[in-house]
């Protein structure tokens, strides 16, 4: 997977290679959600293979989703991981690392919700989407 080469800082001017431009396609083509990483326990953590997939959380009882800190796992700035809550049981996100939502909504809002993470800073990371507290 390519560590995102479309936040290189090219300007008016630059002559690109072809290996630059191969890189950029590379990295539009790795950011593409569709990619479905399915888990059926009562707990996940996150794992750097997970950048830009939609993890699928499908249990009956509670799950927890665990952030790993970027001491644990070095997630990229900018990462973004969806979120799929398949099962009856409602999904939590947590972490040692600072969570951040509108509202202090970390868990999902029944079956069916989709909810994301976008990693904002070092070990920051915002939750969206079809949420409650």
């Amino acid at each position: 997977m390519a560590t995102y080469p479309l936040s290189e800082a090219y300007i008016d001017g630059d002559v690109l290679t072809a290996a630059n431009v191969n890189s950029i396609t590379e990295g539009v083509n790795d950011i593409a959600f569709g990619v479905f990483n399915a888990q059926t326990g009562t707990s996940y953590t996150l794992v750097l293979t997970d950048v830009a997939k939609v993890i699928s959380l499908t249990n009956a009882a509670a799950i927890t989703l665990t952030v790993p800190t970027n001491a644990s796992v070095a997630f990229p700035v900018g990462t973004q991981i969806l979120l799929y809550q398949g099962g009856a049981g409602q999904v939590t996100v947590s972490s040692s690392a600072t969570l951040r939502s509108q509202g202090g909504k970390l868990k999902t809002n029944g079956q069916y919700a989709v909810a994301g993470l976008l990693k904002v800073d070092t070990d920051e990371w915002v939750v969206f989407g079809n949420t409650v507290a």
